[in-house]
């Protein structure tokens, strides 16, 4: 019995060794253990999103694919998988398996290798979180204890959540929900037994048995986990008979951007970075939503490109891109190969010239597809000498283009035609006028080709788009729409700029004393020049200013009356809202709520509404206690109130002109795009913008064009009460002018021509997206507000007409500033007609 004895007692020792070395390694790491209670309010590296005020995912930044998941939401399936292929008896160990450390080292001391089939799950989420993942004895010691206290601060369904969540599974997937997207572009609750199983066998092998880069391994890796599946009975034979028998369906899904709006993803990353840092930012699992409205984005975004379009087809085609063969043609997937080296992008798609015939051109395109490209697709090519000069209308297919070349091609909508890259700039952006929110904002053409916001960073001369802040001033001093303005040429010119500048009308014609709704309507120079010398020049900058444009940027002599002022687009939107809705000047704003990776929303916008707090009316008894009294003896009235809106914590736009001015401009714009008179008698006149009426079809629109000098830049900018748009079109080097175009009428020897201008240039992108906009939306009345009153006027003279035919109309007047003297008969004649000028015809 004494060797049993020595047995027990030798057993005994090595116990006591085991738990003394156990308690020693546990005190000598334990200064190195982090503290698992952090788990409990863990951050996971999430990416930052960024979306439509509708939903649509707009931009996502952050090198990591990462969608978290609740531990409810993830399939049982899925859980059955993982647990079975990493860690089967986790519900039932507290942290770390013993069966699996024996057997791992049973393989130690027979092989001499390390083995990591020991790990448990928490273990996993121990090192994941906490520790490197080299090998080492320490390491290992670490691990263990840690998943230990893991164990006693988490549950079980946390624990698997993290380790869910945490795992990196390939192509920058960490987690469950991120994999089902980048694999298969799925939800969780989506995928098949068979797509279940080959995320379950990543963890281990992310790279070795990625189903996309190593889909035989792949597949050896998934029936593996459908085996040991089908071994813990967690699916049937049957099941796991069809699983195996299924192909290998991943490929790579990008983030699933439902809106492609670069620019205004660009501002919202900005503003992130710049509040939490670029790390924190990237990585935060922020979700930023923005004011985008996704339908009126594409819209705009569309408008602009269709109208830049049309500008470049105007002045001409540059030429190919490339030769790629002259003498001996390639064969067709030399040709795709060499496509393929150029991107397409917005709609333009490269391609080469494979064969012609009189008017009409074979292509093949980098996709591979064969095209047929006719002469309604060709005919617009008339060669490119300058901006200012095009060559003769093309005739034949070979005047245009050559077998062998490398072209660019898009289809218009309607049919496949020739196209190229524009070079010249475009912005739009629109907003509600009732709060700044930003629905709609593209920064130029393509963001593929120049990251330059044009909307927010491009300070350009503003032109004629300048004239409703200078008729404001004046009308605010006293100036009505039926006051007469001498249209006559200026010969006591400004001098302060160190030169005699003598404005001129454009086109150069003058018809003396003329009403200012005429001459905002038709943008005459002279007219604006004068008006602003009424205000003052003093008086003319206060006002700008007021409007939000910068002091800085206004010089202090007479050419602002016409634009010399340099302003971004959205400024510009901003100031011309203030009309549409009543005079209040809103602040912009493009970010509607930010949320944390939780969905909980750290921020909330609070933007400035156009209108007026409603009354408290307790403090109102407070100040007058026969208040409520008083009302109840009076009768009620009629009149209209002023609007009113918001709650306890809202922020008010500070009103900076009245309702009653900024009802009168904006009467006053939609002569700018309806005219006036009567054509029948010839008395009829266009406004600038006549093109407005004719595609929009709306009469609650309003607006004004704006040219600078030598047509550096064009602008269009308009409302309706819903909804503000401004349109820029110019180049981005501003030495640069937009030109005219030309072109042979009819083989005659007069060479007909048109320059560029806001109405022609910058006014069809407008028209267009205001046309689509505003589809479906009912037309909004005219509604007067309190203080304005109508009178009959006399169109010649601006006095009072007792006369109802053509030669008289009602105009609006603030009350007690209508004319109070009627027109003679000597002084009533016909009202002033313009007639368009041949420049005006052709734009």
């Amino acid at each position: 019995m004494k060797w049993l004895k020595r047995i027990i007692i030798a057993l005994f020792s090595l116990a006591l060794l085991g738990v003394g070395a156990i308690a020693a390694a546990y005190f000598y790491v334990l200064p190195e253990l982090p503290d698992v209670n952090t788990l409990k309010t863990v951050k996971l590296q999430t990416p930052l999103r960024i979306y439509s005020s509708d939903g649509k995912l707009i931009s996502q930044f952050g090198e990591k694919r990462r969608i978290p998941v609740d531990f409810q939401n993830v399939p049982p399936l899925l859980i059955d998988a993982v647990l079975d292929t990493e860690d089967a008896r986790f519900f039932e160990h507290h942290g770390i398996d013993p069966i699996g450390i024996t057997r791992a080292a049973f393989i130690l001391l027979t092989t001499g290798k390390k083995s990591q089939g020991a790990s448990t799950i928490t273990q996993q989420v121990a090192r994941g979180f906490f520790l490197s993942r080299e090998k080492t004895y320490i390491r290992k010691i670490k691990e263990i204890f840690l998943a230990i206290k893991i164990e006693k601060a988490l549950s079980k369904e946390k624990i698997l959540e993290l380790y869910l969540n945490r795992s990196f599974l390939g192509n920058r997937a960490y987690g469950v929900g991120a994999a089902a997207q980048v694999y298969y572009g799925k939800e969780l609750d989506q995928l098949t037994l068979p797509e279940m199983a080959m995320i379950a066998g990543l963890p281990q092998a992310p790279s070795a048995a990625n189903p996309i880069r190593n889909p035989a391994r792949a597949m050896n890796r998934r029936n593996w986990v459908l085996s040991r599946m089908l071994e813990k009975q967690n699916i049937t034979q049957a099941q796991y008979m069809e699983a195996t028998q299924s192909p290998i369906t991943a490929k790579y899904h990008g983030a699933e951007i439902n809106l492609y709006a670069p620019y205004i993803s660009e501002m919202a990353r900005d503003y992130l970075v710049e509040k939490y840092g670029e790390d924190e930012a990237y990585t935060g699992g922020y979700n930023i939503y923005t004011s985008i409205d996704s339908t009126l984005q594409l819209e705009a975004q569309q408008a602009l490109r269709n109208n830049v379009y049309a500008y470049d087809e105007r002045h001409g085609y540059r030429g190919p891109k490339a030769i790629l063969w002259t003498d001996t043609p390639l064969n067709n997937q030399d040709i795709i190969d060499q496509l393929k080296q150029t991107k397409a992008f917005q709609g333009l798609l490269p391609a080469a010239i494979i064969s012609m015939s009189e008017q009409s051109v074979r292509v093949l395109s980098s996709n591979g597809e064969t095209l047929e490209i006719d002469w309604q697709g060709l005919k617009w090519a008339r060669k490119f000498i300058s901006n200012k000069r095009q060559g003769k209308a093309p005739k034949m297919a070979s005047e245009v283009v050559a077998v062998g070349e490398q072209v660019w091609i898009r289809n218009n909508g309607e049919f496949w035609q020739l196209a190229q890259i524009p070079v010249v700039a475009s912005a739009i952006v629109s907003l509600a006028p009732h709060d700044g929110a930003i629905r709609t904002l593209v920064g130029g053409f393509s963001f593929h080709t120049s990251q330059y916001n044009r909307v927010t960073q491009a300070k350009r001369q503003l032109g004629s788009n300048i004239k409703p802040f200078i008729y404001t001033a004046a009308m605010e001093k006293g100036y009505t729409l039926s006051t007469l303005v001498n249209n006559a040429p200026i010969n006591n010119a400004d001098t302060r700029q160190g030169t005699a500048w003598r404005p001129k009308n454009s086109p150069d014609r003058y018809t003396g004393p003329t009403r200012l709704r005429v001459g905002l309507a038709q943008s005459i120079n002279v007219m604006s020049v004068r008006t602003m010398r009424y205000a003052g020049l003093d008086m003319a900058i206060d006002t700008l200013v007021k409007f939000g444009f910068n002091a800085e940027d206004i010089p202090r002599n007479e050419s602002i009356a016409l634009g010399s002022n340099s302003v971004t687009p959205l400024q510009v939107v901003t100031a011309f809202s203030t009309f549409a809705n009543g005079g209040y000047r809103v602040e912009p704003y493009f970010v509607e709520r930010i949320e944390d990776s939780y969905g909980q929303i750290i921020e909330q916008s609070n933007p400035t509404l156009a209108c007026k707090p409603e009354p408290d009316p307790l403090e109102a008894a407070k100040d007058d206690p026969f208040a409520s009294m008083a009302d109840e003896l009076q009768p009620p009235t009629a009149q209209a109130k002023e609007p009113s809106c918001g709650g306890k914590d809202s922020r008010y736009a500070p009103q900076i002109i009245s309702e009653q001015t900024a009802f009168l401009i904006t009467e006053a714009l939609k002569s700018v795009i309806w005219g006036g008179g009567n054509w029948s008698k010839g008395t009829g006149w266009n406004g600038t913008a006549w093109r407005a009426a004719r595609v929009v079809k709306r009469h609650d629109i309003a607006g004004k064009t704006g040219t600078t000098n030598e047509s550096r830049d064009t602008w269009f900018s308009g409302f309706n009460p819903k909804l503000a748009t401004t349109v820029w079109v110019g180049f981005d080097d501003h030495s640069k002018e937009l030109g005219r175009t030309s072109w042979n009428a009819n083989a005659a020897k007069d060479q007909i021509s048109a320059a560029e201008a806001g109405a022609k240039t910058a006014g069809p992108g407008w028209n267009e997206f205001m046309k689509k906009a505003l589809s479906g939306t009912p037309e909004i009345p005219t509604t007067p507000p309190e203080g304005i009153v109508s009178v009959r006027i006399d169109l010649a003279t601006g006095k009072l007409s007792r006369k109802t035919d053509y030669t008289s109309r009602f105009e609006y007047f603030v009350s007690g500033t209508e004319p109070e003297e009627f027109a003679t008969e000597a002084e009533e004649v016909n009202d002033i007609f313009i007639e368009d000028s041949t420049e005006e015809l052709f734009q």
